[in-house]
């Protein structure tokens, strides 16, 4: 599984820009859909908490494809249907700094 995520984070893109109507866009779903199982502050709920601390060990592009993809047997949905890899990448830097 490492090695295929290895191989699918190739294929992301180096950074995530997004223009500030999608920066937006993108910020209000990560408070409404992500906080909806992960907490409307990101510290957990049904979901593990997206803190800055609590990801502090993972690498942006990794958690993108979590994004894209979910996670199977869990309650984390693929978002891959309504996300682009950059709107991905660019919550998953978003979730490392610190949701604002």
């Amino acid at each position: 599984m490492r090695s295929l995520l290895v191989l699918l984070a190739l294929s992301l893109p180096a950074t995530a820009e997004v223009g500030a109507e999608r920066a937006g866009k993108l910020e209000h779903m990560v408070i409404q859909d992500c906080g909806s199982c992960h907490g409307l502050t990101m510290k957990g709920g049904l979901g593990s908490p997206l803190t800055p601390e609590a990801l502090a060990h993972a690498e942006a592009d990794g958690l993108a494809l979590i994004i894209l993809d979910g996670v199977p047997g869990t309650a984390m949905p693929r978002w891959r249907p309504v996300l682009s890899e950059e709107d991905a990448l660019w919550i998953a830097n978003y979730l490392k700094e610190g949701a604002k």
